[in-house]
């Protein structure tokens, strides 16, 4: 039986995925996964039983990763899954800064009281709060992951012109992007060119301030920054100045915080890109499998810290092994198995930084002595037998 702590409220798609060999429930102190959501774990005590946290959702600030690979735990996340939400969310906001929307809509509303006035003031205020078309202007795409790629997609298909910048963009979503989005030549050129700005990039130490007062004295006057992946990678006092000095015509972002709040020209939305039960459903059924088939079979998809690692089961017993990546480990690990008339079926040993991970298929009983041995073995975080 394998049991699962859930630490928020997961869908119920998600959790009907779960067959009679799983429990699930809140508050299990001897879990062998976790599923999460938003709430704060950084200082939790992590249970010594937890192998794995799906997290249901792209962020995992939440999570204390460095804890998590110290101790083997293979943290999950679902990237792509509220996709299609966050797009909706980042091409509406667009249209709304665009055309000066919400001010107009706040502006609307304050004549509550003017009785059979109110027709002919909306036509004379109006002009008030014109503003600019979408179609034909440049759009630049800063990450072009899962929600970048639609965004660039969705963006040309109204008629804009698409810039897309990512030094690591992947195979896959190279494939998946439209032909028409012009690669920029740098960050400072995309920034300098176009007349929307949508930033799609993770926030870390590495990442956190990456739009600041340097970034913004390369842009055009009234460009509009949208920030649908975190609040920290766009430096507060330098976009308050950013306003103050006409570059930024509007900031738009699901992360607002007070500070944020009370600088003009901000649209702040209360962090609704992956609020749609469509995404809820999709992030949980992808959290949901991806745990299983850890728990089952050791595959390792769409992990934040350790290596992507996969491998269709060939052997009567199946071992896992996360080690430190130092060279000699899968020698030693092997020389064990041998040592035991252990024959490998097959294997596949993959690393990511610091830490590697090993899938071993053999053929014959495993003993629990040989675990024993492997787990004590000097550079072995964990070791399972499935």
């Amino acid at each position: 039986m394998y049991r699962i702590e859930l630490l928020n409220k997961i869908s119920e798609k998600g959790l009907n995925l779960f067959t009679k060999d799983y429990e699930y429930r809140e508050g299990m102190d001897d879990a062998d996964g976790i599923l999460v959501r938003s709430k704060e774990m950084k200082d939790m005590t992590l249970p010594e039983s937890v192998k794995a946290i799906a997290r249901a959702g792209a962020g995992v600030n939440n999570i204390p990763i460095d804890k998590c690979s110290e101790k083997g735990i293979v943290v999950f996340n679902t990237p792509g899954a509220n996709a299609n939400g966050v797009k909706e969310l980042v091409i509406m906001s667009m249209i709304l800064a665009a055309r000066n929307i919400p001010n107009g809509i706040a502006w609307a509303k304050g004549l509550i009281g003017e009785g059979d006035k109110v027709p002919d003031l909306i036509e004379k205020g109006k002009s008030k709060f014109s503003g600019t078309e979408i179609q034909g202007k440049k759009l630049g795409v800063v990450g072009l992951g899962a929600i970048g790629t639609m965004v660039a997609n969705a963006a040309d298909a109204l008629g804009m012109e698409v810039w897309g910048y990512d030094p690591f963009l992947s195979i896959e979503a190279a494939w998946r992007l439209s032909r028409n989005t012009k690669k920029a030549p740098s960050l400072d050129k995309l920034l300098a060119e176009c007349d929307f700005i949508s930033l799609h990039v993770p926030q870390n130490k590495d990442t956190k301030g990456f739009i600041n007062s340097d970034k913004f004295a390369i842009m055009k006057k009234g460009v509009v920054v949208l920030n649908f992946a975190r609040g920290g990678l766009v430096d507060t006092t330098a976009l308050k100045k950013a306003v103050a000095d006409g570059i930024v015509g509007s900031y738009v972002t699901d992360f607002p915080d007070e500070e944020v709040i009370k600088i003009d020209k901000v649209i702040p939305i209360p962090h609704l890109g992956a609020s749609t039960e469509e995404s809820e459903e999709n992030c949980a059924v992808m959290a949901a499998l991806q745990l299983m088939d850890f728990l089952e079979h050791g595959n390792i998809k769409n992990s934040v810290n350790f290596p992507e690692c996969t491998l269709d089961r060939s052997g009567k017993k199946r071992i896992t092994i996360s080690n430190t990546n130092t060279p000699g480990m899968i020698e030693k690990i092997t020389k064990l198995m041998a040592d035991n008339q252990l024959n490998i079926a097959d294997m596949i040993n993959k690393s990511r930084g610091n830490l590697a991970y090993n899938i071993i298929d053999l053929e014959g009983e495993v003993n629990g002595d040989l675990v024993k041995k492997i787990s004590a073995t000097e550079g072995v975080i964990g070791a399972r037998v499935l």
